[in-house]
């Protein structure tokens, strides 16, 4: 079992906006947005329903990004150490 270092506050990423270049925000893991009850299950039981294929199998950790200026959101994958 791997641990994203963003959600554990080890490290912070830049991402940019596709859109308009400009610095967007991390809103947190996919999976927080689920459900009422996606918080208390186990993060890599959660990896194997969320509809990416490989997350579980890669040790990635879906965010997703939100742009402030153009309203876009970006899905990126973090590395878990």
């Amino acid at each position: 079992m791997g641990m994203c270092p963003v959600c554990n506050n080890f490290h912070t990423i830049n991402v940019r906006c596709p859109e308009c270049g400009r610095s967007i925000t991390d809103r947190g893991k996919v999976s927080d947005f689920f459900d009422d009850y996606s918080a208390y299950m186990e993060v890599d039981e959660l990896k194997l329903e969320d509809g990416y294929k490989h997350d579980f199998k890669d040790s990635q950790c879906p965010h997703i990004f939100y742009c402030d200026s153009c309203h876009q959101e970006v899905m990126f994958f973090i590395g878990e150490w």
